[in-house]
């Protein structure tokens, strides 16, 4: 499942205000261009991603996602923060807490279709237990028009190298998460690495989205990590569920009204539901570590690339004199983590 990437969003602010709108979304096009071809040559470079590096890469996605689910499940991230005072109050809490305990209940106490929707089912708890704190709004249900058609190419097409270096630099980013989602996904639903097929494509399809979404005046698209999360929850990883689901969002797409219902879903019921799944993204990184021997050498590799990724990512202003695209690559935590993983797995003697 891919979504609009925040990777690239503070990239493509400074892109949209120097450069213009134009200019942007030729950078997303070629960007996404460039993301695709990656799929040609990311299975021959497999060798670069082994457990080691891997586990890590699902490590930190966890980890820098873990944040995101407690400020959902207190009242919303900003700037879709719902209300700074009542922020972490009970009214949020609640709905949010209903969802992870009524999620655990089914997942371990049914079975068959009860247990694999168990997410669904605590989203729809919370959902209710959020009505009579107000939380829930169908406004913009009754504003929302009944068909939209999306427009080709709405702010045009402009090529700035500047632009397009800045925007390629974060594909790269997104394709070594993509790697890491994959795996994730494969590890949990079912308990097995990514074959270099399933990798390459995971690859081109995230490079097309972004290609075609810039076409339709979108934003570039990666693969969602939460994905991950909901595998390895329910143990369902067919295409079949997934092409469904596509077609649900095409249709939230395409028409606005059922667009309009699935965004009256508070925050804080979202939020109990990526707790969720952010922690079960966590759990797959650390089962594939598991299977790492875990040598002084490995445990070196861990202790270092952990420490700076995470600890830009904490830490932005650390790296507050560096300017621009590399500012961003540098606090993603992400990129950190795996550069530094890859080039000390490479360099570092094997150790008996």
């Amino acid at each position: 499942m891919q979504g609009t990437s925040f990777a690239f969003v503070s990239v493509l602010v400074v892109i949209a205000a120097n450069d213009g709108m134009a200019a942007m979304f030729g950078a997303i096009i070629i960007g996404g261009i460039f993301h695709f071809s990656l799929g040609t040559v990311i299975g021959k470079i497999r060798f670069l991603f082994p457990p080691l590096v891997t586990g890590l890469v699902i490590l930190t996605i966890g980890l820098n996602l873990v944040s995101v689910g407690i400020k959902y499940a207190a009242g919303g991230a900003a700037p879709f923060q719902m209300n700074a005072d009542s922020f972490g109050s009970l009214a949020h809490w609640l709905p949010a807490l209903t969802v992870v305990f009524v999620a655990l209940g089914f997942k371990f106490w049914t079975k068959g279709t009860m247990s694999a929707a168990a997410i669904l089912i605590g989203l729809v708890a919370g959902y209710i237990v959020a009505i009579p704190f107000g939380l829930v709004s169908f406004s913009n249900v009754g504003n929302a028009g009944w068909v939209a058609i999306p427009k080709f190419m709405p702010y045009g097409f402009e090529f700035n190298l500047g632009a397009v270096i800045a925007v390629v630099l974060i594909s790269i980013v997104s394709a070594i998460e993509t790697v890491g989602d994959t795996n994730a996904t494969t590890k949990g639903g079912a308990g097995r690495e990514a074959t270099d097929k399933e990798i390459s494509g995971a690859t081109y399809a995230d490079g097309l989205g972004s290609a075609v979404a810039g076409l339709f005046g979108g934003l570039p698209n990666t693969s969602f990590s939460q994905n991950a999360g909901i595998v390895a929850m329910t143990g369902v990883m067919s295409r079949h569920v997934v092409t469904i689901s596509a077609l649900i969002l095409i249709g939230a797409g395409l028409i606005p009204k059922l667009g309009a219902i699935v965004s009256s879903m508070p925050l804080p019921v979202l939020g109990g539901g990526v707790i969720v799944m952010f922690g079960m993204i966590i759990s797959a990184g650390l089962n594939m570590l598991a299977e790492v021997n875990m040598n002084r050498r490995n445990m070196i590799i861990m202790a270092v690339s952990l420490s700076v990724g995470l600890g830009l990512a904490q830490v932005p202003t650390a790296v507050q004199h560096v300017t621009g695209t590399l500012n961003t690559l540098l606090i993603s935590g992400l990129l950190p983590t795996a550069v530094i993983a890859i080039v000390l797995n490479l360099i570092l003697p094997q150790e008996d």
